[in-house]
């Protein structure tokens, strides 16, 4: 330790240090040890105090007698100790063990034949001890639905809001008659609506398990599966009034759910649509401008996603940023690969459909075989943001899962995106034209073959970002796009050729309907249905639901 010189010290003047300046200094160190000393042992009582009454919470668990233990941990509970929950966790996990000489400690793991342990009255790490040399404290299946009861109540004080309304959540359906004071009391104390919902939910639970009638009414509406069990117990309980309001709450609870469940079947088919929406937009743009049938469109989708996976091998550990860098990214590789498709194959194949449907059905293998080699035949997963992970709750029987909303409203962009570029633009305009009379646009001046060009690497790019987005969805493989080229050809054919509305609507509905019909048909069925109906309705309308007017009609 450094030594600073006293003020009246030579030393301090820059002098030398003597003997005798040596005995002044030594009675100052003398007391100032004295005094430490003397702090020390003035907490000391308070610390050994404290120590002894843990030993004896601890001593009350160490008996063989189940009844007795009980009370051990309503001891624990009632006691300040802030180690209060790391002990009831550790003797719910039967890591709360004594050694040979008495010492009370917690197995930090049980896995081998050494565990590392540490003393459960200071947290100090003790090394490894021998399975032998330790005793665990048993508890039986009362003592451990008594201990999570125990827990979730302790966690009712933690200062962390998550912990607070998991533990009124694991409450549900465990109150008893010890709890039920308690209870009421945090709830007037709490301060969060949730943790108040939810443990005026437990308390009348357990009145309605007392048969009380006035519970029902406080369950009536709530969607939590424990209330719809503790009801249902009550409709076939043996009084015939609280059984009759019982099962007339049940009944109005199972409508709501009905409705809950159509609305979660809407979200899902809308996401599942927007997929194919993405997948499907960009093939409406190409096959109405160029009347090209590109088999090879479900691996430009394929190269999107894998491009995603690309630039989070770049970005380790930063999945956001990457998914948003992944945006042009994917674009632009899709893109490029389409206008190399155009440029090396299609445009040598102008007016021969089955031709070019044979060669690019050859393109779309090779890009398969060409991933598998490059990369790998197996599938990759692409890390989720955190921002994009879990779930919206809007209720406790409907969850909106945060990836489906995201990928939705990317689709509802990417339209908005390109209905702006193929109206307020000079290349949407030539797009156009072409479109309605190749022959007349060409006349007019327009490079029809440039527009085919840039066409093409628009709806290729389109292809890019409906990877990216299903990439969020699935694993990204070699196979991905296979998935959802047929798919694909289906929404255009049925939603009108050329016509983006149309794509959006046919996707959607189309999104919904096998969405639908999915739970009692099966996928594969129900994708033969949906194939059979869009069969039948082109015979009735062969243009699609929005077909193209006037001079678009007539080229």
């Amino acid at each position: 330790m450094r030594n600073f010189p006293l003020p009246w010290s030579t030393t301090a003047q820059g002098g030398a240090v003597h003997a005798d300046e040596v005995r002044i200094r030594t009675p100052w160190v003398l007391l100032m040890a004295l005094a430490v000393s003397l702090l020390g042992l003035a907490h000391a009582p308070s610390t050994l105090a404290q120590d002894a009454e843990a030993v004896v919470l601890l001593e009350a668990l160490d008996v063989d007698d189940y009844a007795a233990k009980g009370e051990a941990i309503d001891a624990i509970v009632s006691s300040d100790d802030e180690r209060a929950r790391d002990w009831l966790q550790a003797l719910l996990d039967g890591r709360l063990q004594r050694t040979d000489d008495g010492r009370f400690v917690v197995v930090l793991d049980n896995r081998g034949r050494d565990w590392p342990v540490e003393n459960a009255l200071t947290g100090e790490a003790l090394g490894e001890m021998s399975r032998r040399e330790l005793e665990r404290i048993g508890i039986n299946n009362a003592l451990r639905n008594q201990l999570r009861s125990a827990l979730a109540v302790v966690d009712l004080y933690s200062p962390d809001l998550e912990r607070r309304r998991a533990s009124a959540e694991r409450l549900l359906g465990e109150v008893d008659d010890d709890l039920s004071g308690p209870l009421a009391e945090v709830i007037e104390e709490a301060t969060d609506d949730r943790v108040r919902e939810r443990l005026s939910l437990a308390l009348a639970i357990h009145r309605l398990e007392q048969g009380e009638l006035e519970a029902v009414a406080e369950l009536e509406g709530s969607l939590h599966p424990e209330v719809r069990v503790a009801l249902n117990r009550a409709a076939q309980g043996d009084d015939p009034v609280l059984a009759t309001s019982a099962g007339e709450a049940l009944r109005g609870i199972e409508q709501t759910l009905k409705l809950n469940r159509a609305a979660e079947t809407l979200y899902f088919g809308l996401s599942m649509g927007s997929v194919l929406v993405l997948a499907a937009i960009g093939l409406a743009i190409t096959f109405g401008v160029m009347g090209v049938i590109n088999m090879a469109h479900g691996e430009l989708i394929m190269l999107g996603a894998y491009t995603t996976w690309a630039v989070q091998q770049l970005l380790p550990g930063q999945p956001g940023l990457a998914l948003i860098l992944s945006i042009p990214a994917g674009f632009l590789v899709s893109a490029l690969a389409g206008v190399a498709i155009e440029r090396g194959v299609i445009q040598f194949l102008k007016g021969r459909p089955l031709e070019t449907l044979l060669a690019t059905f050859g393109v779309s293998l090779i890009l398969q075989q060409l991933v598998r080699t490059v990369i790998s035949p197996q599938n990759r997963t692409v890390v989720t943001p955190e921002w994009m992970s879990g779930s919206l709750a809007v209720n406790d029987a409907l969850s909106l899962t945060l990836n489906r909303m995201a990928v939705l409203g990317f689709a509802l962009l990417v339209f908005v995106g390109l209905m702006l570029v193929m109206r307020r633009t000079r290349l949407g305009l030539e797009v156009r034209a072409v479109t309605q009379n190749r022959a007349m646009a060409r006349s007019m001046g327009i490079r029809a073959t440039r527009v085919d060009i840039l066409t093409f690497a628009l709806g290729s790019g389109v292809a890019g970002l409906a990877g990216v987005a299903l990439s969020q969805l699935t694993n990204v493989g070699p196979n991905l796009g296979q998935n959802y080229i047929i798919d694909s050809f289906m929404v255009v054919v049925f939603g009108g050729v050329g016509n983006l509305w149309g794509t959006l609507v046919a996707g959607l509905s189309l999104g919904v309907i096998n969405q639908v019909l999915e739970p009692w048909a099966g996928a594969v069925l129900a994708k033969i249905i949906v194939l059979v109906f869009i069969i039948l309705f082109i015979q009735k309308r062969p243009r699609g639901l929005f077909p193209q007017k006037g001079r678009a009609a007539e080229g």
